[in-house]
């Protein structure tokens, strides 16, 4: 008797684990795919920087909101004066909603003026995205860059 109660036992762990396996993966959705890609230019003059960035989906689905970061090598000035739809996230960072972004479409162009503490002669400017509204990006290559930017006043293209 004691064999058989533990066979019954087993295999009820068995299949239960197998169950709940299936009916999970029948449950879950697919997440939708997009492919960001960041493209703009940053000019610097004395200790002022301005990025202009125009995003755009590559698709196949539509990206509801994505937040870009931009990360400078230099601290940023404690005063500052950013557009509505973007937010300083610590002494060198910011961050800036895209709004909706369509399928095979380009979004608005953000243009993000910023003044840095000093006047170095140059600086390292990182952009990436840091959030998408849960769409999965395959392809990170096109929306995250470094760019050198030096303080001639010249536009730097990424």
């Amino acid at each position: 008797m004691r064999a058989w109660v533990s066979a019954g036992v087993c295999a009820g762990v068995v299949l239960v684990p197998g169950s709940t396996v299936a009916a999970a993966a029948a449950v879950a959705a697919p997440v939708p795919e997009a492919d960001l890609a960041l493209h703009g230019t940053a000019v610097m003059d004395g200790d002022r920087v301005e990025v202009r960035l125009t995003p755009r989906n590559n698709g196949p689905a539509e990206i509801a909101d994505a937040t870009v970061r931009l990360r400078w090598s230099a601290e940023l000035a404690d005063r500052q004066e950013l557009p509505a739809r973007c937010a300083r996230e610590d002494e060198r960072t910011v961050l800036c909603g895209t709004g909706v972004l369509a399928a095979d479409g380009t979004g608005e162009q953000l243009r993000v003026p910023v003044r840095l503490r000093d006047r170095p002669q140059e600086v390292t400017l990182e952009v990436d995205t840091a959030w998408s509204a849960g769409v999965v990006d395959n392809d990170r290559t096109n929306d995250r860059v470094k760019v050198l930017v030096l303080a001639t006043g010249d536009g730097y293209a990424f």
